[in-house]
C-alpha cells in the first residue's frame, strides 16, 4: 500500500506530507482546492510525463517522494532490482522536476532512468478517471486481467515454457540446416581433398627431414673424393698409424738412456696414434655416409615436392598439411552426422510444437470459460451503477495458426452502452462517466485479482447522484477491504463510505516564505486535513448544500454516515 506521499513545490502545493492509510480513503474540497495537482503530483513520482510549469512559481524545482509498504515478493520490488535498486523494506519512488523541464528519477535514492520508475508504479498504483490518459485501459493488458481472473497463472507459465522450448529448438533446427546446407556445398571438395591429403599421408616434421637428407646426399659426391683421399693418406697401404708406431718403438728402446727426455716425445706420440687411429674410423664412416642410392635423391625430391605443391594449393606450410587432412576428415563426419542431427531436431520440434499446441489450446478453453465468468461478475455490478442496460463482454478472438508466447488469444474488453448499439472496445464506445463505471464495475470484479496494491479513483461520480453515487461509494468500500483506495470524490455518498477522509483547501503558505511567494505571484497554498467525525460530518454538509451550510444539511450528512457505517 501507499504508506506515505510528501510533495515540495508542485504548483499550488509548498509542501505537504501525507500519511495514508489502508482501505478507502476520500479527498474531498472546492473545485480549485487542488485536487487535481495532487493526482498530477502523485503521477509525477510513479513516472509520468514531467513538465517544468508543475515548478512552484518562483522555486528552481520540485519534488515528489511516494513510499510503499508492500511485500518482499511483490513484482514491484523485482522491477526495482532490475533497475539496479537495492530493496529491503520499504519502496520509495522519487521524482525531481526542474523549473527547466529536466527531471532526474530515483528509487530506493538510486538513480533510475524514468522508464524504470515507471515500469515500478505501474506494478504498485493504477490510476483511474474520466479521461483516456488516466484510464488504465490498454487493450494489452487486458488478457492478464482474465488470466489473473481464472488463477490461470499456472497454464500461462506452462505455454510460455512450451514456446520458449518450441522457439528454442525451431532456432537450433535452422542453424544446423543452414551449416549442413553451407557443407553439401563444399562436400565434393572435402571428399576429394580428404581423399588426397589422406594418400599424401605428410608426417610431422617431415620436410625439415627430408630437406636435410636431399642436403646431405646432393653435397655427398662434392666431398668424397676429399674424404676418400684423406682416409688413404691415414689408413691407406702406407698408413700414417704404422710409421708412427715404428718411431715410438725406437724411442721406447732408447727410454732407459735418457728417461727425462724421452718420456715427454712418447707420451706425445701414443697420443698422436691415438688420434690418427680415431681420424681413420671417422673417415671410414663418411665415406660409408657418402654411398647412396640415386634412386633415393630422387624419390626424397618427388616427395618434398608433392608436399609443397599440396600446401600450395590449399594455401597452408607443410607443416599444417596434417592438421589441415584432420580438420577435412572431422568435416565430412560433421556432415553425416549434421544430417543425422537434422533428422533429430526435426523429430524434438514436431513434438515440441506437439506440445505446445496442446498446451495453448488448453489454456484458449480455460480463458473462454474465464470470459463468462468475468461478463456475470461484471454484469452483476453494471444496474447499481445506472447501467443496467449495458452489456460487458470479453473479446476473445484466435490471433492465428501459430501460437505465441501467451497462447493464442487475443482478448479484449468490449461493451455495448444500449440495447441495439453496435458493442465495440469499451475504451472506443463508453463515454467518460460510463468508461469510469464500467471500470469500477470491472475492479470489484477483480478486486483480489490482478489488481495494484493501491487504486486511484479520480472524480468517477462526476455526472451521477443519489443511488448511484451510494452504489459507486459502496463498490469502492468494498475495493478498499480487498486493496488500498484513494478517491477523488465530489459525492457526498462516496464520501460518507470511506474509512478516511480528507479535505484539501488552499491557504496562506508557511509564515517566513509568504514574502517570498508573494512577490512570485504564488500567494496561495494547498493544504490537506484528516477529518475527524465532528469535521467529517460538516465537510459532508457543505457537500450537499454548497456555501451556505444548513441544519438540514448537516442532518442529512449525519443520516448517509449512518446509513453507510450501518
Amino acid at each position: 500500500m501507499l504508506a506515505g506521499l510528501s510533495i515540495r513545490n508542485i504548483v499550488l502545493i509548498d509542501r505537504l506530507d501525507l500519511e495514508l492509510a489502508p482501505g478507502l480513503t476520500v479527498l474531498t474540497g472546492e473545485t480549485g482546492a487542488g485536487k487535481s495537482i495532487l493526482l498530477d503530483a502523485f503521477a509525477l513520482a510513479l513516472g509520468g510525463r514531467g513538465d517544468g510549469t508543475l515548478v512552484r512559481t518562483g522555486e528552481s524545482q520540485g519534488q515528489v517522494t511516494a513510499v510503499f509498504d508492500i511485500g518482499a515478493n511483490h513484482p514491484a520490488v523485482f522491477a526495482a532490482r532490475d533497475a539496479g535498486a537495492e530493496v529491503e523494506g520499504e519502496l520509495i519512488l522519487r521524482r525531481v522536476q526542474m523549473a527547466d523541464g529536466r527531471t532526474r528519477a530515483f528509487i530506493n535514492d538510486q538513480p533510475v532512468s524514468v522508464q524504470s520508475l515507471r515500469n515500478v508504479g505501474s506494478e504498485l498504483v493504477e490510476i483511474h478517471g474520466q479521461h483516456d490518459d488516466r484510464a488504465l485501459v490498454d487493450p494489452a493488458s487486458h488478457r492478464d486481467l482474465l488470466d489473473a481472473f481464472g488463477r490461470l497463472e499456472g497454464q500461462v507459465k506452462a505455454v510460455r515454457e512450451a514456446h520458449g522450448a518450441w522457439r528454442s529448438l525451431r532456432e537450433e533446427l535452422d542453424a544446423e540446416r543452414a551449416r549442413v546446407e553451407a557443407a553439401m556445398k563444399e562436400a565434393d571438395f572435402l571428399r576429394h581433398a580428404h581423399a588426397e591429403l589422406s594418400a599424401l599421408d605428410p608426417q610431422p616434421d617431415e620436410e625439415d627431414a627430408l630437406a636435410e637428407r636431399r642436403s646431405v646426399m646432393q653435397q655427398s659426391a662434392k666431398v668424397a673424393d676429399d674424404l676418400r683421399e684423406a682416409f688413404e693418406s691415414i689408413a691407406g697401404n702406407q698408413p700414417l698409424a704404422y710409421a708412427l708406431s715404428g718411431i715410438l718403438r725406437r724411442l721406447e728402446r732408447r727410454a732407459p738412456q735418457a728417461p727425462v727426455l724421452l718420456e715427454p716425445p712418447l707420451k706425445a706420440l701414443e697420443e698422436a696414434m691415438n688420434s690418427v687411429e680415431l681420424a681413420g674410423q671417422v673417415l671410414e664412416q663418411a665415406l660409408r655416409d657418402c654411398e647412396f642410392d640415386p634412386h633415393e635423391l630422387e624419390t626424397t625430391e618427388e616427395r618434398l615436392f608433392a608436399l609443397r605443391g599440396a600446401a600450395r594449393k590449399y594455401s597452408v606450410p607443410v607443416s599444417g598439411l596434417a592438421e589441415l587432412a584432420e580438420r577435412f576428415a572431422a568435416d565430412l563426419a560433421d556432415l553425416d552426422s549434421g544430417e543425422a542431427r537434422v533428422a533429430d531436431l526435426e523429430i524434438q520440434l514436431k513434438a515440441a510444437e506437439t506440445a505446445l499446441h496442446k498446451a495453448a489450446s488448453a489454456l484458449s478453453q480455460a480463458r473462454q470459460k474465464t470470459a463468462k465468468e468475468l461478463d456475470q461478475a461484471v454484469a452483476k455490478e453494471l444496474a447499481p451503477l445506472k447501467l443496467e442496460n449495458a452489456r460487458f463482454t470479453v473479446s476473445v478472438e484466435k490471433a492465428g495458426e501459430e501460437p505465441g508466447p501467451d497462447g493464442y488469444d487475443r482478448i479484449e474488453f468490449w461493451v455495448q452502452t444500449n440495447p441495439g448499439t453496435r458493442p465495440g472496445p469499451m475504451m472506443k464506445v463508453a463515454s467518460g462517466g460510463e468508461l469510469a463505471r464500467f471500470m469500477l464495475a470491472l475492479k470489484v470484479s477483480l478486486a483480489d485479482r490482478g489488481s495494484a496494491p493501491c487504486l486511484v479513483f479520480d472524480e468517477i461520480d462526476t455526472g451521477v447522484g443519489g443511488a448511484v453515487a451510494d452504489a459507486i461509494g459502496q463498490r469502492l468500500a468494498r475495493l478498499g477491504s480487498k486493496v488500498q483506495v484513494l478517491a477523488v470524490t465530489h459525492a457526498p455518498q462516496v464520501a460518507a463510505r470511506a474509512s478516511t477522509h480528507m479535505r484539501i483547501s488552499k491557504s496562506a503558505p508557511d509564515a517566513g516564505k509568504g514574502r517570498k511567494k508573494a512577490a512570485a505571484g504564488a500567494s496561495v497554498a494547498t493544504r490537506i486535513t484528516t477529518l475527524a467525525s465532528e469535521d467529517r460530518q460538516e465537510e459532508i454538509a457543505r457537500m450537499l448544500a454548497g456555501a451556505t451550510i444548513t441544519d438540514e444539511a448537516r442532518a442529512a450528512a449525519a443520516r448517509l454516515l449512518e446509513h453507510a457505517a450501518g
